[in-house]
């Protein structure tokens, strides 16, 4: 029996008030329901897509009291709860629309990450309000990369997974999913999707959607296309004219729909029932992530995708010529880019070259005409804002902008180059534990410095990281380090992200052991269909609503081995560095000049300088000499409030204890913070060393190695230029001062870092 408004009001109160107290600790009596509390309420209104206002209302008071109660740890879960069913319901009301715009907009006087939050979906619902379905028609056109000349941008989700750290059942379900998701959704579904759910946010209950949904099934694809574009244009249309309103709005749209139903039968559904439009899943490829370049190959694809035609065996060598050649084929404005051009022009209108003759090009009296039109003899130097957009690293602003000065062509006067915009969003997830993050340090730094040498991606791209921790199997455990084999150690960020976003805690990290469980089940439908529904919508979910950075330093590392013919090596890690005395190591190996004897003890001889992380911030070099077997380096604080910007570093010191029965020794732990150390063995025994919890990240024969943090590439860049010019050698100066100086590796969570 269907429930009465009072009973389902009453049942939507309930499911909010039990997803509250999940929020406090108090998880629910059932564990295997912890984690999908959001998730079957979004699916209990899908199911009825008319109680959408019931929620949204109930969500407003509960926002309202939480802010009256100082619950501020309620806000923003209730807020993206909030917003998320605002975008997918068929219609809400123009006062319901106006009182959560009040209530965002109330959130501008409190600290971050509440006032960004608040101000983000202040603005959203200010288009909303004017042009209702403004959001939903965005979101879809985006993820789907339709084509439409009114909102140009597209966005696609990676999936990155490492199958040496997940078993193959895994990355064979999760392949299956986003497989299945994708060949689900159809350009022209989802151009439907776009006008119904478009001309019922407008109209209201007063539409025939039923009727409507007939009459565009039973259109060929160029109509669907055709009325496609008139609405969208119809919507952005409104939400950008500055005195437009919700009454001409759905004045417009009611012509549109009159004139796609025409003569055609009115549909089975009564008029003045709301009818849900589902929301489609985005657009999502899974990657075995098996090259060290592949998240750079990917990137490069969604911007410039290759002809249709081209081989999959062709594929790396196209790439590999991709990068050869600088993309100067595709983007003439690579020319500006470049950090030294020895010019050969004179200047002088005679020594131009002659214009090669194209069968294309005007009259010769035109072609001469146009050859020597030449633009005054002052050169323009670029603005340190626009040297900046290149050399800046992942800016979160609008496309940056050109040099001002376009590559002259021979005979064609020169024409100022377009902007360039960020029309393309990349969201890449990761799933995996700690190794894989480290992973991703590697490939980010690689392609900062890349985009350093020749600027592509950065002008153009979007790039938004997101990480959604998966237990690997236990064999890869096994195999890990065996200091690091609990769950808690290999997923050491998840903690640190679930601390810091309780959201996070409550949707994502609860994946931990849910898509290990889900992957492994018997196949049978049930299960095909409790994957589908939950893990991909839960993906969805986090990579639409979770817009708030937290950025971890990434720090750099200089490995010197016993061997001087061998080149000291550099790289990068995330989260911990971990060194131990190498066993089995050759007496050939060891310096002959000190004779070992057992009053050494355990351990090798090593001198450690650090500069020391003291309140005043003032830098203070410590240098210590000890006999140790080994140290742990951590980025990633076990608290919150700590310093995300440090190093916690462990060593283990070997103590000589002198008793009545003899000599014996003991390990005493030293705890020191820095963020720049540097330990050498000065017995010459070497040492292994470990990196980001993964044995594949293994140095041997190492004799000393330089920790501090990694500078972002662009940044050394600029720094060594004015270097050449400057007396003040130890000082920023100019433009640099300007730059970001760190690298920093930003993962996106629903909150970030609450204050």
């Amino acid at each position: 029996p269907l429930l009465v408004p009072a009973e389902v009001e009453s049942d939507i109160l309930r499911r909010v008030r039990t997803l509250l107290r999940e929020l406090d600790g108090h998880h629910p009596s059932c564990q295997h329901d912890r984690g999908m509390l959001r998730w079957t309420l979004h699916k209990k209104i899908d199911q009825n897509p008319s109680n959408s206002s019931v929620l949204v209302r109930i969500l407003v008071k509960e926002l309202e009291r939480a802010e009256r109660g100082d619950y501020r740890h309620y806000i923003i879960p209730l807020l993206h709860t909030l917003m998320y069913t605002l975008i997918k319901a068929p219609c809400i009301s123009h006062e319901l629309c106006s009182r959560v715009y009040d209530f965002c907009t109330k959130l501008l006087t409190l600290p971050k990450p509440f006032c960004t939050i608040g101000l983000d979906y202040a603005v959203r619902l200010k288009m909303e309000r004017t042009a209702p379905g403004m959001l939903y028609q965005r979101m879809v056109i985006s993820e789907q990369s339709l084509k439409s000349d009114p909102y140009p941008y597209q966005e696609k989700i990676f999936i990155f997974a490492d199958p040496a750290l997940l078993s193959e059942a895994i990355c064979k379900a999760l392949l299956a999913d986003t497989e299945a998701a994708r060949a689900s959704q159809s350009p022209r579904a989802c151009m439907c999707c776009v006008i119904t759910h478009a001309v019922q946010a407008a109209l209201g209950e007063g539409c025939d959607i039923s009727g409507l949904r007939m009459r565009l099934q039973g259109m060929p694809l160029s109509e669907v296309e055709h009325w496609f574009q008139q609405v969208v244009a119809a919507v952005e249309c409104t939400g950008g004219e500055a005195g437009a309103g919700r009454a001409q709005h759905a004045e417009r749209l009611e012509k549109i729909y009159h004139t796609i139903l025409g003569s055609s039968p009115p549909g089975d559904a009564p008029l003045g029932g709301l009818q849900g439009t589902p929301l489609p899943n985005p657009n999502i490829s899974f990657h075995l992530w098996t090259e060290d370049n592949q998240l750079w190959k990917e990137l490069v694809l969604f911007i410039r995708p290759l002809s249709q035609n081209c081989e999959p065996d062709h594929l790396s060598q196209d790439l590999d010529n991709f990068e050869i050649q600088d993309i100067i084929s595709d983007c003439e404005c690579c020319e500006q880019t470049r950090f030294s051009v020895l010019s050969t022009d004179s200047g002088i209108e005679r020594d131009l070259p002659p214009a090669p003759e194209d069968p294309f090009t005007p009259c010769s009296a035109d072609a001469e005409q146009s050859r020597l039109q030449r633009k005054g003899g002052i050169k323009k130097k670029p603005s340190p804002l626009e040297s900046v957009a290149f050399l800046q690293a992942g800016s979160n602003g609008p496309g940056a902008k050109p040099a001002a000065k376009a590559q002259r062509k021979a005979g064609i006067p020169a024409e100022p180059a377009a902007p360039l915009l960020r029309l393309h969003t990349a969201r890449v997830v990761l799933l995996g534990d700690d190794r894989i993050l480290g992973r991703l340090a590697q490939a980010y730094h690689s392609l900062r410095k890349r985009e350093t040498r020749r600027v592509f991606l950065t002008p153009r791209l979007n790039l938004q990281f997101y990480y959604v921790p998966v237990m690997g199997q236990p064999s890869t455990l096994a195999a890990a380090n065996p200091a690091a084999s609990s769950q808690e150690e290999l997923c050491e960020v998840a903690g640190y992200l679930g601390r810091a976003d309780p959201w996070y805690e409550s949707n994502i990290n609860t994946l931990c052991h849910m898509i290990p469980k889900l992957a492994t089940m018997p196949s049978s439908p049930s299960k095909h269909l409790a994957t589908d529904l939950f893990i991909t919508d839960v993906i969805a979910y986090y990579v639409r609503m979770g817009a708030q950075p937290i950025c971890f330093q990434v720090y750099a590392v200089k490995v010197f081995f016993n061997d001087p013919a061998q080149e000291p090596a550099e790289d990068v890690f995330l989260t911990e560095l971990h060194a131990q005395v190498q066993d089995n190591v050759s007496p050939r190996e060891v310096n002959p000049t000190k004779k070992k004897t057992t009053l050494d003890g355990p351990g090798m001889d090593l001198t450690v300088v650090y500069r020391k992380v003291v309140v005043s911030d003032r830098a203070k070099d410590v240098s210590v000499s000890l006999r140790s077997t080994g140290l742990l380096m951590k980025a990633i604080p076990a608290d919150e409030a700590e310093d995300l910007m440090c190093l916690n570093v462990s060593i283990t010191e070997i103590v000589r204890i002198n008793n009545l029965s003899g000599r014996s020794f003991s390990a005493v732990a030293n705890r020191l913070k820095t963020r720049n150390i540097t330990i050498r063995s000065t017995e010459q025994r070497p040492f292994a060393v470990c990196l980001d919890k993964d044995k594949r990240r293994t140095y041997r024969n190492v004799i000393s190695i330089e920790v501090s943090p990694c500078l972002e590439p662009s940044y050394c860049l600029q720094k060594t230029r004015t270097m050449k010019f400057s007396l003040h050698e130890a000082e920023d100066v100019g433009l640099v001062k300007y730059m970001p100086k760190s690298l920093l590796l930003p993962i996106n969570t629903f909150a970030g870092v609450i204050q």
